[in-house]
């Protein structure tokens, strides 16, 4: 199978104590739909990540590192620059 980009928008509510719960990522077509919708989610969230990973699904084989297309708000570390 070809490698394929995935896009996915994933948000961030309050969580026991300090922490953040996250909410069920939100699968996209596209970047533009992957930013839109990350726009619109922002403004109710702790915090909101747009992201694209490209890779194989049929191998699971996927990039190390996700591209980042939108990201406000308080995220897990991995999401920090």
């Amino acid at each position: 199978m070809a490698r394929q980009t995935l896009y996915i928008v994933q948000s961030y509510g309050p969580g026991k104590g300090n922490r953040l719960k996250a909410d069920p990522p939100v699968p996209c077509k596209s970047a533009e739909t992957a930013l839109r919708t990350a726009e619109r989610l922002a403004e109710n969230k702790l915090g909101v990540v747009a992201f694209s990973s490209s890779g194989d699904q049929e191998l699971g084989d996927y990039d190390d590192e996700p591209v980042i297309i939108f990201k406000t708000g308080r995220l897990p570390a991995q999401f920090e620059d």
